[in-house]
């Protein structure tokens, strides 16, 4: 008979050893997401696939906060994250760190995440925009390349923690 497995069964990894592996190439940027949930959401998702860091820009809520950590359920303790006011700030920081910027944002330009080819000798930032307006106009300039989720029913968007959730596993599978 098959059984659901108890938390001890799963043989997780405490924080102190999460701070200490090795983590996936890729940085999660959010820029001005104004859900707690979202961002408790993508701290969680974060911690699953061993994502490398957090950036919180403009209005982000940032922890700690009993909304965020309801979503979170204490990936905030582990998933290390920084907050920048300036999301070009941001993006600069990361590009000088050698990483590639991806926008998550259906654009002129954006090509489908089923066809870009994850580079395993790249490190990565992915930007998730606003609940409402996506990405920031002042960012687009800067990043190197968009992509977007297929979707095929009648809505234009997912929630951002859905939508970042796909993105980090899509990321995640091709650069561990």
């Amino acid at each position: 008979m098959v059984q659901k497995l108890k938390l001890e069964e799963l043989n997780r990894i405490d924080v102190e050893t999460f701070k200490t592996v090795e983590k996936i190439p890729l940085v999660v940027v959010l820029d001005n997401i104004r859900s707690m949930h979202n961002v408790g959401a993508t701290f969680r998702t974060a911690d699953a696939f061993l994502i490398q860091k957090i950036v919180l820009c403009g209005i982000t809520p940032q922890p700690p906060h009993r909304e965020i950590h309801k979503a979170a359920l204490g990936a905030t303790e582990s998933v290390d994250w920084s907050h920048e006011n300036d999301i070009n700030t941001a993006i600069n920081d990361l590009k000088s760190q050698g990483f590639e910027i991806v926008g998550i944002e259906q654009t002129t330009s954006s090509q489908m995440i089923t066809d870009f080819t994850i580079d395993k000798s790249k490190k990565y930032a992915v930007i998730l925009g606003n609940e409402v307006e996506g990405i920031s106009d002042e960012a687009l300039p800067n990043i190197d390349s968009f992509l977007e989720i297929p979707q095929l029913g009648t809505k234009h968007s997912l929630n951002v923690s859905v939508c970042g959730g796909i993105v980090m596993w899509e990321f995640a599978k091709a650069l561990k």
